[in-house]
């Protein structure tokens, strides 16, 4: 029996990803990045599944940034499901969690902020080639609004959207996240010329942990 769209959406986006064949090709643009996205499960449920995401410069070999939380739930809207983004009030407890899963034990929705204008859309469709199962998925925040978060000392306005799609024995994950100056819409940082093209490399279990 096919998994449905919500659950295999969390079993697409549990895991390891790296874009080392984009950042090589086009070196100006693209870091080599690793990214992981680590399934929480003390907040997850089969209704509602929770991700620590937080990604590495593989050549600068700096400690894991970016450290945030995503989660994604049934929607009442027909092909869709809806993503919520929250920041980490103390995101360098977690640092290392996309690794080391343990570092997550005892987090709970305490340990969550709520991001203004961080609510995802996120389409989907059922795949209509080759008879394969499963569905492709197209993440974008609610009317196309910028999420906003303070760092230091400063309100910071950024972009969040993703597309995941099956390929072959992978999954392909492509990032649109960038930072945007809210006066002149400028992207500032992140993917500026198009989406980071990350491909899976390992899973992670939804309920390893449990």
């Amino acid at each position: 029996m096919p998994s449905s769209p919500l659950i295999t959406l969390a079993s697409y986006l549990a895991g390891e990803f790296e874009n080392q064949r984009q950042a090589a090709a086009e070196p100006a643009w693209y870091v080599h990045l690793r990214l992981w996205q680590r399934p929480i499960q003390a907040l997850s449920s089969e209704q509602k599944f929770t991700f620590l995401l937080e990604q590495q410069n593989v050549i600068s070999g700096q400690p894991p940034y970016r450290q945030r939380i995503l989660q994604i739930t049934d929607s009442a809207e027909v092909n869709q499901l809806e993503g919520q983004y929250f920041a980490l009030k103390d995101p360098s407890r977690y640092k290392g969690a996309g690794q080391d899963p343990k570092i997550l034990k005892g987090i709970s929705q305490k340990d969550l902020v709520t991001l203004p204008n961080s609510g995802a859309v996120i389409c989907y469709q059922a795949l209509s080639n080759g008879g394969r199962e499963g569905y492709q998925f197209e993440s974008a925040l609610r009317d196309n609004q910028l999420c906003s978060f303070s760092y230091g000392g400063q309100t910071k306005y950024v972009y969040l959207g993703f597309d995941v799609i099956p390929q072959d024995n992978t999954i392909l994950l492509k990032v649109y996240d960038k930072g945007i100056d809210p006066d002149t819409g400028r992207g500032l940082w992140g993917a500026l010329m198009g989406p980071f093209q990350l491909t899976k490399q390992a899973s992670f279990d939804l309920w390893l942990y449990r």
